[in-house]
């Protein structure tokens, strides 16, 4: 499939490559729709093994960020962002200043924060070229690591897939199973730790999963090995596309409710979860709590609210699986039909965002 034609499947707005030559920065910015406002989501830094990985991955992050900001009722839209290259032997102050000036030349249209591979340093070097980032240290006014907040919105998404299945919130007791255990993972085996939850984990880093031994006493098992854990949740907090035709038929657990986007491979695979009886949190809802907060940030950054609005994931997931039983679909489509109603009633008013001076 050619580039047009992946842009026009989705109805992608926009979608800009940028080369720096001094610094070696190849980027990809996406912006799939500015109905209900900006587009904002984060640069995500990776080895991309093409090109076209590349941009399928800006483009499928995109499209995600605008159901997850039109779910959450802000009024953002979605893009994305991808720079090809190895975080950890490409990354410099220099590339990210280039990657800001890329930014700026929007005006707007897309507002970047951190993701995989980038951090709140880099969004310090980036916001040097631009005005339009968030995530920002919080001695410069922004709101810090968004991890910690993102983690306690999928803490509560658990918790409320615990209601509605088991009639009781509480996770005490119950068996998570963790794949991933970077800054999100971390600070969700912590609160499950701390409410007296199992936790089994797994990481391809050493180093993360020794930290989360460490600190919470969790089990570990070999990455390969996660899908198999007889647990009551499977919390995929790392990359997506890990409910799969490979994956699907082990998984031993009653909830699926993780940080991770795009955990569906496909959206058949969602179908079968409803089948199955496996409750599947859509991931743009219950990973939300990151958007809130850096929203937060656009507004005179307020803790407090903040962590407010990310506690209302609990009702926003409840009534999301109550959707999915009335009607008799599996999640993700109930989450859609939020998503796309809010989209469609606002887009008779504005069609596409364009920055008013």
């Amino acid at each position: 499939m050619g580039v047009f034609e992946m842009v026009s499947a989705d109805g992608y707005e926009q979608v800009d490559f940028w080369f720096d030559k001094p610094t070696g920065l190849k980027a990809i910015i996406a912006i799939h729709s500015t109905t209900l406002g900006p587009a904002l989501g984060g640069v995500r830094m990776w080895p991309y093994k093409s090109e076209e990985e590349a941009l399928t991955d800006v483009l499928r992050l995109a499209k995600g960020m605008t159901y997850k900001a039109a779910a959450a009722g802000l009024n953002l839209g979605g893009g994305k962002a991808v720079i090809i290259g190895d975080p950890k032997q490409q990354k410099s102050e220099a590339l990210l200043r280039a990657f800001g000036r890329a930014v700026e030349s929007l005006h707007g249209r897309y507002i970047t924060a951190e993701d995989m591979g980038t951090n709140i340093w880099d969004m310090d070097h980036i916001s040097v070229e631009t005005r339009y980032v968030t995530g920002l240290l919080a001695s410069k006014g922004g709101s810090g690591d968004p991890s910690p907040v993102t983690a306690y919105g999928v803490y509560t998404g658990l918790k409320a897939c615990c209601k509605e299945v088991f009639g009781d919130a509480s996770l005490n007791g119950k068996t998570v199973a963790i794949q991933g255990t970077g800054s999100v993972g971390y600070n969700l085996a912590k609160h499950v730790y701390k409410e007296g939850g199992r936790v089994v984990a797994t990481d391809v880093s050493g180093e993360n999963l020794e930290r989360v031994v460490r600190d919470f006493n969790v089990e570990t098992v070999k990455p390969e090995d996660i899908y198999g854990v007889d647990c009551e949740i499977f919390a995929p907090c790392a990359v997506g596309a890990v409910i799969n035709d490979q994956t699907i038929n082990r998984l031993k657990c009653k909830i699926i409710a993780g940080a991770a986007n795009n955990q569906l491979e496909h959206e058949r695979h969602g179908d079968l979860l409803h089948q199955k009886g496996i409750l599947y949190a859509p991931d743009f809802v219950i990973n939300a709590g990151g958007l809130l907060n850096v929203y937060e940030e656009l507004h005179g950054y307020n803790r407090e609210r903040a962590m407010q609005k990310v506690g209302q994931l609990f009702q926003a997931i409840t009534s999301i699986v109550q959707m999915s039983r009335r009607e008799n679909i599996p999640t993700y489509q109930a989450a859609n039909h939020v998503a796309e109603d809010r989209i469609r009633l606002i887009r008779e008013v504005s069609r596409t965002y364009l920055k008013r001076n």
